[in-house]
């Protein structure tokens, strides 16, 4: 991915940091969005391509804090990198333990910034690929008939044929049948792959 093809959500009620970040995010070839609140933020929706947000600890209303525990309430994965003048310890680990990229004081070099930044983007990119895989798994999932996901279920359970027939009530014939119809609608090549999908999916019955 090319810099410029993600976006940079700036979070911060200092219209002056807003500017000097949004200038320095274009000077390395990223777009910067700049918003004034957290709730300003939160009222645009849910970014579509890569993205990551800069975000100001300390503001009025949401502060930057409230705003990932709100994001991470609606599933707004974006990465988050914090800046903060008034930062502490305790503060820094509570952010990197929600999953924030980076927790940097000010005065911060701008290069370290914009590293943090590319690196926010990069993840960005791994989370909605895996995002854009669950999807299409569970859309498979949902092809399968109440029976075939049953069969699906015992078989990335590491049942054999018989075991699952016996389990079932069904004739192991039958569910042979079921069994490659599973693995055609699943474009599964092995159980071994069936697994790895089931739990991609987080789809893994206990």
């Amino acid at each position: 991915m090319k810099p410029s093809e993600g976006t940079v959500y700036i979070v911060d009620d200092d219209p002056d940091m807003r500017k000097a970040l949004a200038r320095l995010c274009r000077s390395a070839g990223l777009q910067p969005t700049p918003f004034a609140s957290a709730r300003e933020f939160l009222d645009a929706g849910v970014p579509e391509g890569p993205a990551c947000l800069v975000l100001d600890v300390r503001m009025p209303g949401l502060s930057g804090l409230d705003l990932q525990a709100e994001m991470a309430a609606r599933s707004i994965l974006t990465p988050i990198v914090f800046i903060t003048g008034h930062g502490d310890i305790p503060m820094s680990v509570r952010a990197i333990k929600a999953g924030a990229v980076d927790f940097l004081t000010k005065p911060f070099k701008d290069k370290n910034l914009v590293a943090v930044i590319r690196a926010a983007l990069d993840k960005d990119v791994l989370l909605k690929s895996a995002q854009r895989e669950r999807e299409t798994i569970r859309r498979k999932l949902q092809s399968l008939t109440s029976r075939e996901r049953q069969v699906f279920d015992l078989v990335i359970k590491g049942l054999l044929n018989k075991q699952i027939a016996g389990e079932l009530g069904a004739c192991e014939a039958t569910i042979k049948v079921h069994r490659r119809r599973v693995m055609e609608k699943m474009e599964a090549q092995s159980v071994a792959e069936l697994v790895q999908m089931a739990v991609k999916a987080g789809e893994v019955p206990s």
